[in-house]
């Protein structure tokens, strides 16, 4: 796939292809082209000052223009960049709102990358009460705060494992349960399932975005007998790393809008099939003495109080912790058996496995984590764990529902309050949707529409407010013609037409061949393709 990639070339539809490449009639790209510019300026009107912000970064930040870059498909970015500004620029939240430097109030779906799981009010208290308890220490980095033990403690009861130790990320953490795996099982390979994401570590990412090349993982598909046997026969795995999110699309990508480029997206959380096919990746892990490791950087404190594994009834070997346990500040966490968590060999006293850090064990992020661990034990917090896959769920319905009565080419998918838009008509501009959702005060994350990540203090009467803007969002997207459909318009052939269109790209010579003179319709046209100019 690395290497695919680098043959792809990069091309971009001018502002005339930009709003019928899916070959509309004359009449819809206007229509559509009135509509982004009403769009446009809206966006532009309502926070002019965010925007001048966020431009007056881009040059110095290189996330930034990375973020601006991958917000739709390449061929359409270009444009698309230039003439849609917007910045997130914030300066407060408040209940489930978060407030621009131009004090716009939006609703927050972003989730702060899955840190907020229970609203920003609970993390600005335990950052607050947690400070308190250590503001006559600062910075002490080595000496221990006398509250690790009573975080180490609920860590252990919460992991259902023996010993604790502590990172500034989930990457980290990841990092040192794949070295202590390999470290103790004298196995050389992890294995990660297709399209999970375990961090930015070259060595969890074998693929795109990946420079190195990685020769020690296996990528194996979930629910699957032929993965199982892998597992069963080969001597070399040490480990397998889970993503208990990959349960809402297994073998998928974390879906992202950079990467839309029809309506094939997919995705459908089947909780008892996937707790089934976990419980057998256990069984095999446990014969074959691999390590299993579960990533709960994202769903720990999330899905239950015990995260993943009481979600799925599965008990890991290794559990990674991160994000929502600082209690609003960077956090990871290691928590295994006793046996795989020594960094030292005591036969072979210069064999280590190093792992340290300078800021591990902060008094700060570890007085805040106090705070979020002794908060979330408390009735209240555990209600919301009882009744959250529930509640959820018929949120989501009633959401489709409301789509559906509509006629919005819209669905959602969830697991629990993780939520991915789908597209039910074929369509070449479904990442447009993202523009009209925060043009309706919704704040999005960079991924656009692929993953909403919502807070569990969502009030019903907030989620509702979000269903109307949903759906009046979907509904202004209709209306200017975004999703016009015709018959010979399929997902099949906006592929075709996609991949013909990088091929050209790649061989522009090509483009006078009749092979490449045809339409979506499949008529012969004249002339070179728009592409090719």
């Amino acid at each position: 796939m690395r290497r695919i990639s680098k043959q792809i070339t990069y091309f971009e539809y001018d502002q005339n292809q930009f709003f019928c490449s899916d070959k509309v009639p004359s009449e819809i790209a206007t229509n559509r082209r009135k509509g982004f510019e009403s769009l446009q300026l809206k966006l532009a009107t309502d926070s002019p000052d965010t925007i001048a912000f966020n431009e007056s970064l881009a040059s110095s930040i290189s996330d930034v223009l990375f973020t601006s870059m991958y917000r739709v498909p390449f061929p359409f970015r270009q444009y698309l960049s230039k003439a849609m500004r917007f910045g997130s620029i914030v300066t407060e939240t408040q209940g489930v709102k978060i407030k621009d430097i131009d004090d716009n109030w939006r609703f927050d779906l972003s989730g702060s990358y899955g840190v907020n799981v229970f609203g920003y009010d609970f993390y600005k208290d335990c950052m607050a009460k947690g400070f308190a308890k250590v503001e006559g220490l600062g910075p002490v980095l080595g000496p221990y705060h006398p509250l690790i033990r009573e975080n180490v403690e609920i860590l252990k009861d919460v992991s259902g494992l023996d010993e604790v130790s502590f990172h500034m990320s989930g990457t980290e953490a990841v990092m040192q349960a794949v070295r202590l795996a390999r470290y103790h099982t004298g196995k050389s390979h992890l294995v990660r399932f297709c399209g999970a994401y375990h961090g930015w570590w070259d060595g969890v990412q074998p693929g795109i975005g990946n420079q190195r090349r990685v020769d020690d993982v296996y990528t194996l598909a979930e629910h699957s007998r032929a993965s199982l046997k892998v597992l069963e026969t080969r001597t070399d795995i040490a480990c397998v790393l889970i993503n208990p999110l990959q349960g809402l699309h297994p073998n998928s990508d974390s879906a992202s809008d950079s990467t839309l480029i029809s309506s094939n997206r997919t995705a459908c959380f089947d909780r008892v099939a996937h707790s089934a096919w976990l419980q057998q990746v256990r069984d095999v892990c446990t014969r074959k003495n691999i390590v299993l490791i579960f990533d709960e950087v994202f769903t720990g404190f999330r899905l239950a109080y015990r995260g993943a594994q009481e979600y799925y009834a599965v008990q890991a070997d290794i559990v990674t912790y991160g994000k929502t346990l600082g209690g609003g500040l960077p956090i990871g966490v290691v928590c295994g058996r006793a046996s795989l968590m020594k960094r030292y060999k005591p036969k072979q006293p210069v064999h280590v496995s190093f792992a340290r850090g300078t800021f591990n064990s902060h008094p700060y992020v570890l007085a805040a984590m106090n705070e979020f661990l002794k908060q979330v034990q408390q009735d209240k917090y555990q209600a919301i764990y009882q009744r959250s896959d529930s509640l959820w769920n018929s949120r989501v319905e009633r959401l489709n529902q409301r789509l559906s009565e509509a006629d919005v080419p819209v669905k959602f998918a969830n697991l629990q309050s993780v939520l991915t838009t789908l597209y039910t008509r074929p369509c070449r501009y479904n990442w447009m949707f993202q523009f009209y959702l925060r043009a309706e005060g919704l704040e999005l994350s960079w991924v656009g529409s692929g993953r909403l990540i919502m807070s569990l203090n969502y009030s019903d009467e907030d989620f509702a407010l979000v269903i109307e803007r949903i759906v009046r969002a979907g509904q202004k997207m209709q209306i200017d013609d975004w999703w016009w459909q015709s018959s010979t318009l399929s997902n099949k052939r906006i592929g075709q037409r996609f991949a013909k269109d990088m091929f050209i790209a790649r061989f522009p010579m090509l483009s006078k061949l009749t092979l490449f003179k045809r339409n979506d319709a499949g008529s012969t046209v004249r002339g070179a393709a728009p592409w090719s100019k």
